[in-house]
């Protein structure tokens, strides 16, 4: 084995009414991973294609780079342009994608895998505003509407926009561990983890004017996992009832409390795990799960792995 670094290609496709935002996220996350990834851009035809703003972009690749890609991003586009069936410029640029290659989708893009046969029988997300219409014509993809991404094998789709930096970072930390995905976040000024199956749609996401926010209180909890955190002892930090605090809360983050605080303390399992060499029995008491039987249960039903395998996995990408 020798100490020089893999880097991986990532091929992102861009269509005719790509969405600007959504094109850039691969560059610019993946980008920022210390030379991990070599990001590349392609059209069907290797010519400029039409945004759904008012320009066009010029791209340097033909869909030829798609046969050497190790992830393919095919980024989202307007509603409006989504085919209801393939092209044959596009159904012939996909089928150039290396059966190994792990291929992912932003937002709408899930319309297109699904098209392509590529989602039949597999767990997958879009843009709830889309999910009806993904529904009616996909019957046979097991479609969540209400989560950030879904990584189902080598597939991953995700909801709408800023969830395409939550699956670029997965990609990261999946591939090199937190320390890595955390130091990209920071770089790019985003949150270094958001749980994919966090909700997507927030009904409420800004509090009404002159209402108390529940941020502060999810500050102090974050530095106190470790204690046997009730929906009682968040209410009175924040110096509300309840029932206020619990609505309020929801509200602001699309979770209730306490499923809030066991996402935090699997994140932060996750991290430890990735990060040091603590037994799972001493990392279970620094999160606030009572035994390390209770973080296994915890970290299985979220990730679907034990703690050692997952130690395993991350530590080697890591190295």
């Amino acid at each position: 084995m020798t100490g020089e670094r893999q880097m991986e290609r990532v091929v992102v496709l861009a269509l005719d009414g790509v969405y600007p935002f959504e094109l850039g996220i691969p560059s610019r996350i993946l980008g920022a991973a210390d030379g991990r990834y070599e990001v590349l851009t392609c059209s069907v035809d290797g010519q400029p294609v039409r945004t759904c703003a008012d320009f066009t972009i010029g791209v340097e690749h033909g869909p030829e780079i798609l046969a050497t890609a190790d992830t393919v991003v095919v980024a989202s586009m307007t509603p409006s342009r989504i085919p209801t069936e393939l092209p044959a410029e596009l159904a012939a640029a996909l089928a150039l994608i290396r059966p190994e290659a792990r291929i992912v989708s932003i937002c709408t893009a899930a319309f297109v895998l699904a098209a392509a046969g590529l989602l039949d029988g597999r767990r997958a997300t879009t843009h709830w505003q889309v999910t009806d219409a993904f529904r009616r014509r996909y019957p046979h993809v097991d479609l969540d509407p209400d989560v950030l991404f879904v990584a189902d094998g080598r597939i991953l789709t995700s909801a709408g926009a800023a969830s395409g930096v939550d699956v670029c970072l997965h990609i990261v930390r999946t591939d090199h561990g937190s320390e890595l995905a955390n130091a990209v976040a920071r770089r790019c000024v985003v949150p270094p983890f958001r749980d994919g199956g966090q909700a997507q749609y927030i009904e409420q996401p800004v509090p009404e004017s002159g209402a108390a926010s529940t941020a502060a209180t999810r500050a102090w909890a974050l530095e106190r996992l470790d204690e046997p955190l009730t929906l009682s002892d968040l209410a009175a930090h924040a110096r509300m009832s309840l029932r206020t605090f619990a609505r309020r809360f929801n509200e602001e983050v699309g979770l209730s409390p306490g499923r809030w605080i066991v996402q935090q303390r699997i994140a932060r399992a996750r991290h430890l795990l990735e990060s040091s060499d603590l037994s799972v029995d001493q990392i279970a008491g620094r999160v606030g799960f009572a035994t390390g039987a209770s973080l296994r249960q915890h970290l299985h039903a979220a990730i679907g792995v034990s703690p050692q395998a997952y130690r395993r996995t991350f530590q080697t990408a890591a190295r």
